[in-house]
């Protein structure tokens, strides 16, 4: 009976001396770790001016202004979508992943491709490509439309460059406005028409940048409206439509540009379901000039960055 009551104790007091040298351990680890984060030696006894003043996280106001954004947009039912981008900074947003209807907002990507098609690469167009491209995008006009589209091949000249330009999510159709694609595409290819990087020449870039820029006064309308009074540079194309399977309610697109002193915004935005014209052109400016008013305020205390 001792013999049993020798070793219990023993066996006891082994159980609690691996105790104790794990808390010394733990106690151990915590007194180095509270060294470490108030960079001071020794037990801590209360606040000191070494130690970690707790503080607030800091707010994401980006964040913030993506969720009211996309709050806002969504209040359309799936009939609007955006996609903003500034490229002298980090801020972008993406809501609405719908396909719709291009109208004449493809006249750009049209053009893209012609300019792709040339060759030697970047060699400029002819005067009379030149003639048709500039209608086509500073009046909208559908005839120089039909004429380049037929040089690209239609649809199977347009997926072709729209591989080389990083469009995924847009779909070409034999009649070239019935093309569908979603904010996100317009948006890469609006960055692809302004990145060094792209697969067109600074001389393709310009070029298309300019007709852009030089869109009739009538037509200057949607994203520029976003545009800062008195401030920057805007490049726009839109298109507009009656819808047959939506019961001829209309669609309104907008795509474009706008730098400004600390940004260099790129901007689409597509909609449909509207009962005129007039008020397809009211919801795209609006929500325009609500997300650029958003992103503003968000990045308003940020550096630019520089390229």
């Amino acid at each position: 009976m001792a013999e049993r009551e020798r070793r219990q104790l023993s066996r006891r007091w082994v159980v609690s001396a691996v105790t104790m040298s794990l808390a010394g351990v733990a106690t151990a680890a915590f007194g180095a770790t509270r060294a470490r984060e108030g960079d001071s030696a020794g037990p801590a006894h209360g606040p000191s001016p070494a130690d970690p003043i707790p503080t607030t996280p800091a707010i994401d106001r980006l964040a913030q202004a993506r969720t009211r954004i996309k709050t806002y947009v969504e209040r359309y039912g799936g009939h609007l979508a955006i996609a903003a981008l500034d490229r002298q900074g980090s801020a972008a947003v993406t809501v609405g992943t719908r396909r719709f209807q291009t109208a004449s907002i493809v006249k750009v990507n049209i053009l893209a491709a012609l300019l792709l098609r040339q060759k030697p690469s970047g060699k400029a167009l002819g005067s009379d490509a030149r003639r048709l491209a500039e209608a086509m995008i500073t009046s909208s006009d559908n005839a120089a439309a039909v004429a380049l589209w037929q040089r690209i091949e239609g649809s199977r000249g347009l997926t072709a460059a729209n591989r080389a330009l990083g469009l995924r999510e847009t779909r070409p159709n034999s009649h070239w406005g019935l093309t569908t694609t979603t904010a996100a595409d317009q948006l890469r290819l609006l960055t692809a028409l302004t990145s060094p990087t792209g697969p067109l020449t600074p001389q393709d870039r310009t070029f298309i940048m300019g007709l852009m820029n030089k869109v009739i006064p009538e037509q200057r309308w949607g994203v520029t409206a976003a545009r800062e009074p008195g401030n920057g540079s805007v490049y726009v194309k839109n298109g507009w439509d009656t819808v047959d399977v939506d019961g001829g309610r209309w669609l309104v697109n907008s795509i474009g540009r706008i730098v400004e002193a600390r940004h260099d915004w790129l901007i689409a935005v597509l909609s449909d379901h509207h009962v005129s014209q007039e008020e397809g052109v009211r919801v795209v400016e609006k929500a325009t000039t609500y997300v650029l008013k958003e992103m503003r305020a968000a990045t308003a205390g940020d550096r630019p960055s520089q390229g």
